[in-house]
């Protein structure tokens, strides 16, 4: 296999039937030994949490095909902790999209003389960052998405509107054990010029809170898969 791209948290393959290869690495994103998905730069290493984020992402793709919501998934081998996915263009050089459903983190960092921590966003706040860790992962705005040529109005459209109904449908199960989804990070790409959910869906890409404590992401996964 050829590698294509090392990330943070995985690395990525090209294979042979012109699919790609999703290889998850125990790195989690942090700061100075303490995780938040909030940073750009990996903090900590935890072992086992790649596999583990691979069995959560299965987890939340399957049931994002129940509900009729494509995305890259085609199926996972969890003992190599790979995951086979379409094919996918990023946008720019990559685009982070957050849905936040509670005030927390860097939206407070930013808008804090506004708003306090914790105060919830009815219906979801959707934000994209380009992905430029020397840049400290700048903002911007659909317009400013398509003056710039990285994606048209109807692409953010359409993407906006799937963060919204995906990050439902976590939010929703996560309700079912008792735990409150604030914040999650997504990345979208497009196939055949349309718009779908990459990446994956896992503790280190969101915010978690359990009576007001947030859950640490190793006793989330453990949460989420041992239900």
């Amino acid at each position: 296999m050829k590698k294509i791209y090392e990330g943070k948290t995985k690395d990525v393959f090209e294979l042979e039937n012109g699919n790609v290869l999703l290889k998850f690495k125990d790195d989690c994103t942090g700061k100075d030994g303490v995780f938040d998905p909030g940073e750009n730069s990996v903090g900590l290493t935890i072992e086992g949490i790649g596999k583990a984020n691979l069995r959560t992402s299965v987890y939340y793709f399957d049931l994002l095909k129940e509900a009729g919501i494509k995305t890259h998934y085609v199926s996972a081998d969890v003992d190599e902790a790979t995951m086979e996915v379409l094919p996918a263009t990023v946008f720019g050089h990559g685009l982070e999209v957050i849905c936040r459903l509670v005030a927390t983190g860097s939206f407070i960092r930013r808008y804090g003389e506004y708003i306090e921590d914790g105060t919830p966003l009815e219906g979801g706040y959707v934000e994209c960052t380009f992905k430029n860790d020397e840049k400290g992962d700048p903002l911007v705005t659909g317009e400013g998405l398509a003056a710039l040529g990285v994606m048209s109005p109807d692409m953010f459209e359409s993407m906006k509107e799937q963060t919204l109904k995906i990050t439902k449908i976590v939010a929703d199960d996560l309700k079912t054990l008792g735990l409150d989804l604030w914040d999650i990070k997504f990345e979208f790409g497009y196939n055949n010029g349309e718009v779908i959910l990459i990446d994956e869906i896992a503790s280190g890409n969101m915010r978690v809170y359990k009576d007001g404590t947030i859950v640490d992401p190793v006793e989330l996964t453990k949460i989420i898969l041992d239900r």
